[in-house]
Formats: C-alpha cells, sequence, structure tokens
C-alpha cells in the first residue's frame, strides 16, 4: 500500500481529493490530518469516514508532535491545509500566517526528514501573482499579493520551494484558480449565492461586479495533482487553470436564471480593500503532461447548483445554527450594504 497524507482533508479541496484518491487509486492508504476548523468539517468527509483505507486524525499541521510521523511515515504529501478566504484575512490576518507559513514549515522539516517521501504537493493559489490587466500569468511571473491570505500563500510557496532547493525536499508547486464545487464553505461567493438565492436572500456583490475570475471544478483540480504526483518534476511550479473566465455580476445572472430567481435579488455592497481586478493562468505547462480541464463551465455549474438544491442537511446547520457564520456574515456585508 502507498502511504498518502492528506493535510487540510476536511476542506472543499481537500475533502474532494481524499474522495477522488480512494476512488481512483486501490493501492492507496489515505491519511487526513485536519484540525477541523470552521471550514473544516467531518460531514465533509462523510462517505469515507468508514472506509478501511482511510483514516482520519484531527490535529493542528502545526502541532510537530502530531503531524511529523505523520509525514515521516507518508510517500505521498498533498498540502491543503491553509487558512482561505480572503475576506477573513483582512479582517484578521494573524491566524492565516500561523497555519499557512509556520504550519507549512513545520510540515517541511518533517518532510527533510523523511526517508520514504517520494513527492510533497504545496498547494498555492493564482492570486499569488496579483491583479492582471491582461494576457495570462505563466509560472515565472513576479508575485504580487495583494491581500494578506495572498501574501500568506505566496510565503509559503516560496519556502516549499526553498526546501527543494535547499534541502533537495520533493516538493512541487501547484497554483490553481478558483475552484467550484460541492462541500464548498458558504461564505465563497458560488455557494453563498446559490443557499442565499435558494431562500430568496439578497445576493452581496461587490461592487460593480466586474472583477474577473478563472473558474476550475475542483474534479479537474484532483485529476491535475494525481497527474502530479505521478508525472510532475520536483523543484517546478505548475498553474492549473480552469479556461473560464467569468465576470462576478455574469457568474451572479447565471446562478439566479439556474435557480429562476430574479436579478432584483442582486444587492451591490461597498467593495473590499485591494481586490484584484482580474486573475488568468498560463497552463500550458501541465498540458503538456497531458492534462486539458474536462468539465465545462456552463455544465459544472448547473451540477454544483443542483447539488446544493439537494444537500440542504449540508449548508443549513452552517447558515442557520451556526452564531460564528452569522456574525462573520453580519459584519462582512450588513455595514456594507449600499
Amino acid at each position: 500500500m502507498v502511504e498518502v497524507l492528506v493535510t487540510g482533508g476536511a476542506g472543499f479541496i481537500g475533502s474532494n481529493f481524499v474522495r477522488f484518491a480512494l476512488d481512483r487509486h486501490p493501492d492507496w492508504r489515505v491519511t487526513t490530518l485536519d484540525k477541523l476548523t470552521y471550514a473544516g468539517r467531518r460531514e465533509n468527509l462523510h462517505d469515507v469516514m468508514d472506509r478501511a483505507r482511510h483514516t482520519f486524525v484531527q490535529a493542528d499541521i502545526a502541532d510537530a508532535a502530531v503531524s511529523r510521523p505523520l509525514v515521516e511515515r507518508s510517500e505521498l504529501v498533498v498540502h491543503f491545509a491553509a487558512e482561505t478566504h480572503v475576506d477573513r484575512s483582512i479582517m484578521e490576518a494573524g491566524e492565516f500566517i500561523r497555519t499557512d507559513v509556520t504550519g507549512t514549515f513545520v510540515l517541511l522539516e518533517a518532510a527533510r526528514r523523511a526517508r520514504r517521501l517520494r513527492r510533497f504537493i504545496q498547494i498555492s493559489t493564482d492570486e499569488v501573482y496579483g491583479s492582471v490587466a491582461e494576457g495570462a500569468s505563466r509560472e515565472t511571473d513576479e508575485l504580487r499579493p495583494r491581500n494578506p491570505y495572498a501574501a500568506s500563500k505566496a510565503g509559503a510557496d516560496r519556502l516549499a520551494y526553498s526546501y527543494w532547493a535547499t534541502y533537495d525536499v520533493p516538493v512541487i508547486v501547484t497554483r490553481a484558480s478558483n475552484n467550484y464545487g460541492p462541500y464548498q464553505f458558504p461564505e465563497k461567493v458560488i455557494p453563498l449565492f446559490v443557499t442565499n438565492a435558494i431562500d430568496d436572500l439578497p445576493v452581496p456583490l461587490y461592487g460593480d461586479g466586474r472583477n474577473v475570475r478563472d473558474w476550475l471544478h475542483v474534479l479537474d483540480h484532483c485529476r491535475a495533482l494525481d497527474l502530479l504526483l505521478a508525472h510532475g518534476v520536483n523543484g517546478e511550479v505548475y498553474n492549473i487553470g480552469g479556461g473560464n473566465e467569468v465576470a462576478n455580476i455574469d457568474l451572479t445572472h447565471r446562478i439566479l436564471a439556474l435557480l429562476g430567481r430574479p436579478e432584483s435579488l442582486i444587492a451591490h455592497v461597498a467593495d473590499r480593500p485591494g481586490h484584484d481586478r482580474r486573475y488568468c493562468l498560463d497552463s500550458m505547462k501541465l498540458r503538456r503532461l497531458g492534462w486539458s480541464p474536462g468539465i465545462p463551465f456552463e455544465t459544472g455549474l448547473r451540477d454544483t447548483v443542483t447539488w446544493y438544491r439537494q444537500n440542504e442537511w449540508w449548508w443549513r446547520p452552517i447558515k442557520e445554527q451556526d452564531a460564528s457564520f452569522r456574525a462573520y456574515y453580519d459584519a462582512q456585508y450588513g455595514r456594507r450594504t449600499q
């Protein structure tokens, strides 16, 4: 059996990857390491918790006493664990630095002592490039993060690279565009707008809504990571772009149309500080290895909307019973309504 460690495996992308890995690789034994913060939830792994080849460990990646032996026994490490929401990083940056940078340092220190380790995938983000006025970001472009979340990911990204350059740790860094799909915490734009619209609540759209994001289905992301685990080159960075540039206002219209809700639900709110206007990735380096997105955005968005409609058991407790989510939502949007 191949021993695989997935950090942050109870989060959105991590839980989808855990499920993907167990289904795709019957010879893999997967350990999920997750602190179970607000966005890391056991419910995200409800259908694999009892699988014979899956073990769940609740702990902080920054706790070396727990994370170090897990890394040292692993052949493959896929490191998703991070604080990820830009809005929360603007409100309070400290936890992003502690988890995203210090937590990654703890894992890398364990990785440089690990004898069995064949690959360490550092999950980064397209946001490290900053706002892109035209063209597409390439892996060799300058990093210009413009918010604390992006800066924390850029720090972890380059720290991971330094452990390959200095200690020969088998690191690969990936920078993906905006992911969407099932099990995404409803603070992010697609699940927030879908679940609000289901309940005929206003959907809070920042500024003029013309900010552009490139959308990547989470399962296409999982496929890319699977390919890189097998055929990527250590020390390299790979962009993973969906090739689906959509302005936020157009995304909002599509969601409302899929749900049969009126555009009068759109509530313009004051733009957030440092809001990057556009992201776009050049993914030719990864495509040359044989990967391309397989899920058209129209299909993926429709299926995602359907998933949230059919799985209210998953998101209603968050939005209706979690006092911390309500406090965050009120602080983030209530005071900014125009």
